[in-house]
């Protein structure tokens, strides 16, 4: 029996954040106290004076690229970068190559993250024009999600038939996670500005074509239909002020059918950072205005804005290098995301339990994930050690990401994730990712 006492930490939990100890045994937290005394010798005692302990952070939605994109990231990379952020778990989103279209082919994804995940894992069957069918098969109990791209994306995977739409939203078996930005009104503004620019349009110009009025468009059909069919539905990187009208602070989360999220990218940057960062920070829904940007997190910390996630999707610097309709959008952001909330932290801008609502306690309640995202006697030991004073910087011989670039690169962060817990053990301490196949597959309690 592997037995770990963590002494001397401030716990980060339901709200508080108090000074207490956790015991594991095995996979799971056996005693949470102020004190704990264990007689027995073999049990490994950490000493976290002066750390925050907090609960594995859960990523909703990420991009690791397997089967078929492998050159930009897999599972085992993806995973890696996740553990030494303090993620210890992730939902990942079907537009791979084959898209995860099928029960079938959902299978063959968590066999491929059964053989290489070193943090726990799930994830989302994806919606086409023809496939309801399949959709219907969706077992609530060992699958999170069903993903809609109610925009562009790859492949077949945008569902812009309508009637299809409303029958996806009144069959669908679990919660309904979606992509909101209409088609038509960013094929017309890239249309306006390839005939003044060509191919190498200003990427200052990329909020502008995915507009504010692309994104509320389409969000505010999502919610329309959600509403009028009783769907639950999960707005994902809402990236603008208007469509904060679309959600409601005042109901707990367990309690509304239509919940929203915000993605770190969207609360870092804004659109005063294209001319130095350029298509790394070219992502969709796109980064906006400052002013959109102070009211999402605003609207974060009144809770019409439910979860924090990544959007963590990679490309190659090649690939994202090329002239601005060529460079795909997306970036690498599993490993920076926790050091980044906990600088708006340091800033005074949002509390610590604040932020382990939004990226622990939330996803698992919003998902209904078993025995995860707190830090509770009879859950899984899931379980991240912060020093929040041991600051530092983002370079390329410490990202760990398979493309090698971050959109952090040279940002120095005052807090440093010293360990993660996956399932009771150590997957990552200082710097290094102990290279354990920890993770499990997500259960969901439906």
């Amino acid at each position: 029996m592997r037995k770990i006492l963590i002494k001397n930490a401030k716990l980060v939990n339901e709200g508080v954040v108090k000074d207490g100890e956790v015991y594991i045994e095995d996979d799971l937290i056996k005693e949470v106290a102020d004190i704990i005394s264990v007689k027995s010798h073999d049990v490994k005692v950490i000493d976290a004076e002066g750390q925050f302990l907090l609960p594995g952070v859960i990523d909703d939605q990420v991009h690791f690229r397997e089967p078929g994109l492998t050159h930009k990231e897999d599972i085992a990379f993806g995973s890696r970068a996740a553990v030494a952020g303090g993620i210890t778990s992730f939902i990942e989103m079907p537009n791979t190559n084959p898209q995860t279209v099928t029960i079938e082919l959902l299978e063959e994804k968590f066999d491929l993250a059964k053989e290489s995940s070193v943090a726990n894992y799930s994830f989302m069957f994806g919606g086409t024009n023809d496939n309801l069918e399949e959709i219907k098969k969706i077992n609530p109990k060992n699958t999170p999600a069903l993903k809609l791209f109610l925009g562009s994306s790859t492949g077949n995977m945008l569902v812009d038939d309508e009637k299809v739409l409303e029958e996806i939203f009144k069959n669908s078996p679990v919660l309904i996670a979606v992509h909101c930005e209409d088609e038509q009104t960013i094929k017309d503004n890239l249309a306006k500005y390839k005939k003044d620019f060509g191919d190498d349009i200003p990427m200052v110009y990329h909020p502008k074509i995915r507009s504010v009025e692309a994104c509320y468009l389409s969000s505010s059909k999502a919610v329309k239909l959600a509403k009028k069919t009783g769907a639950k539905l999960h707005v994902f990187h809402v990236s603008t002020a208007k469509e904060l009208s679309l959600f409601e602070g005042k109901k707990a989360l367990k309690d509304k059918k239509i919940t929203a999220e915000v993605c770190i990218h969207h609360l870092w940057f804004n659109d005063t950072d294209y001319e130095k960062k350029g298509t790394r920070i070219k992502w969709n829904p796109a980064v906006k205005t400052e002013k959109d940007q102070k009211a999402l997190f605003k609207a974060l910390l009144d809770n019409k804005l439910d979860v924090i996630a990544t959007d963590h999707a990679p490309h190659t610097k090649e690939e994202k290098d090329q002239a601005y309709t060529k460079a795909p959008s997306g970036g690498p952001l599993v490993q920076h995301a926790l050091p980044a909330m906990l600088e708006f932290y340091h800033k005074g801008q949002i509390s610590l339990p604040k932020i382990v609502e939004k990226m622990c306690h939330n996803p698992a309640i919003l998902f209904q994930i078993e025995k995860r995202g707190y830090i509770r006697e009879g859950y899984k030991a899931d379980l991240v050690l912060v020093d929040p004073n041991a600051p530092w910087t983002v370079q390329k011989d410490n990202i760990l990401y398979k493309c090698g670039w971050s959109p952090f690169e040279k940002t120095t962060f005052k807090s440093r994730i010293t360990h993660t817990f996956v399932n009771g053990k150590l997957g990552y301490k200082n710097f290094k990712v102990l290279d354990v196949k920890n993770g499990e597959r997500l259960m969901f309690d439906r």
